[in-house]
């Protein structure tokens, strides 16, 4: 053989070094393969990623003789999606054909067959997550700052003591991360026992850093507590629960250009018509000195088309509470609006089983007893409770867990919707 000739004229060249070379070049790109199948990618999800790798590639040919804008930005777009098809064809043909070498007679090119099958596994496992990362929609509102609002629910002063506990969570997370938050509003409930403030009635904390909403999104949720109380006696452990809302916040006029997010565009989902809201002011309640009762700061908006309630009591200042109130507004306004959309999707989603986890659900529990966080989305159990709490690495840990769980949601939504489209064939 050729092979061999070449090695008896230069007998200085390692073996084994070429026969390696030799495995290596004979790579074929073979589209449809079974090493698909061994790794969870859904042919409808690849032959998405593959149109996707046509058009980048018609397109790069058209910008070879013309520049054309709209084109160079389509093929940015898409260009993580053609590289990672790129990238998982290559570490798939490699595996078929050591494959084929592992049937080989040459037992040396067997063994060396052997020493390249996990790396090159390894290799398709990796290709395979980037394919399935560069096919899921980046969500429209992630780079903007967003607002989690927190509230207590069935449970009691427990429940209000644990939304307490939320609030300060997340102020430790947003140290922890750099982000610059605010506490907007921070009301406790009437008539309940303790100091401090630590029962809270409704909090909402604002989060102004860009791409805020990005990292918090998947906090959203129906978050529970199991604990002994200080007041029980006997020992009991009590369950309660809290609930979270983020919600995207759009940045003040006279900010940076928002596009489609702004809130002066009527197209934009932040748009609300003044002529749809009424505003009432009036004196504030509460703790608050001498200020309170005695000037009309507060400041209530009411969205009549949907009637949605916020007021807003925090400043001494009516402009600033007139500001927070509809910023707050604005934003419940454009949750709501993408949570229809999402739900006239999800129906085709729950069709082919894809479902959709809503704020509605319970997402995490909190075992104060064995020291445990649960997270019934990512299903990742973090027995680190004190540093969740305190917003550090742990509670990190757990929330890219959710956020990786998400995005794996998305991708199995895609499949559903590609699976679930007539065939265009015949």
């Amino acid at each position: 053989m050729p092979f061999h000739d070449a090695m008896s004229a230069t007998p200085w060249v390692c073996l084994r070094c070429l026969r390696r070379s030799a495995i290596r070049q004979r790579t074929i790109a073979r589209y449809q393969s079974t090493v698909s199948v061994a790794n969870n990618i859904s042919p409808a999800l690849l032959s998405r990623a593959r149109t996707i790798a046509e058009e980048h590639a018609t397109l790069t040919k058209k910008l070879a003789t013309e520049y054309d804008a709209t084109a160079a930005k389509r093929l940015g777009e898409l260009q993580s999606t053609s590289s990672a098809v790129e990238q998982y064809d290559k570490a798939s043909s490699a595996l078929e054909e050591l494959q084929s070498l592992l049937r080989s007679s040459d037992k040396e090119l067997r063994e060396l067959a052997e020493d390249d099958v996990e790396p090159t596994r390894e290799s398709i496992v990796n290709a395979s997550a980037e394919l399935r990362s560069s096919l899921v929609p980046v969500h429209p509102f992630a780079h903007l700052p967003c607002l989690i609002e927190i509230r207590p629910g069935a449970g009691g002063d427990e429940a209000a003591l644990f939304a307490g506990d939320l609030v300060r969570m997340y102020e430790g997370y947003c140290v922890q991360a750099g982000l610059r938050f605010a506490l907007l509003k921070y009301e406790t409930a009437e008539g309940m026992a303790g100091t401090g403030g630590s029962h809270v009635q409704e909090a909402i904390l604002e989060v102004d850093s860009p791409g805020a909403y990005g990292m918090l999104r998947s906090e959203a949720g129906v978050h529970r507590v199991q604990r002994v109380p200080a007041t029980e006696s006997k020992g009991r452990t009590h369950t309660s629960a809290a609930s979270v809302l983020v919600l995207p916040s759009i940045v003040a006029e006279g900010g940076a250009d928002m596009g489609e997010n702004s809130f002066n565009d009527p197209k934009s989902d932040y748009y609300v018509d003044p002529k749809d809201v009424n505003i009432d002011v009036m004196r504030a309640s509460g703790a608050g000195g001498q200020h309170v009762n005695r000037t009309e700061s507060a400041v209530r908006l009411t969205h009549t088309p949907t009637n949605t309630v916020v007021a807003m009591q925090e400043s001494r200042s009516q402009l600033e509470n007139r500001e927070k109130a509809w910023r707050l507004l604005r934003s419940r306004i454009a949750q709501q609006r993408r949570d229809v959309r999402e739900e006239e999707l999800a129906r085709l989603r729950r069709g082919a089983g894809a479902g959709k986890a809503g704020r509605e659900n319970k997402v995490r529990t909190y075992n104060w007893g064995q020291q445990r966080v649960s997270d019934h989305r990512s299903g990742i159990d973090v027995r680190n409770l004190d540093d969740v709490m305190a917003g550090g690495d742990a509670l990190e840990r757990v929330m890219a867990s959710v956020r990786a769980w998400m995005a794996e949601q998305q991708v199995l939504s895609l499949v559903a919707e590609d699976e679930g489209r007539p065939s265009s064939k015949g």
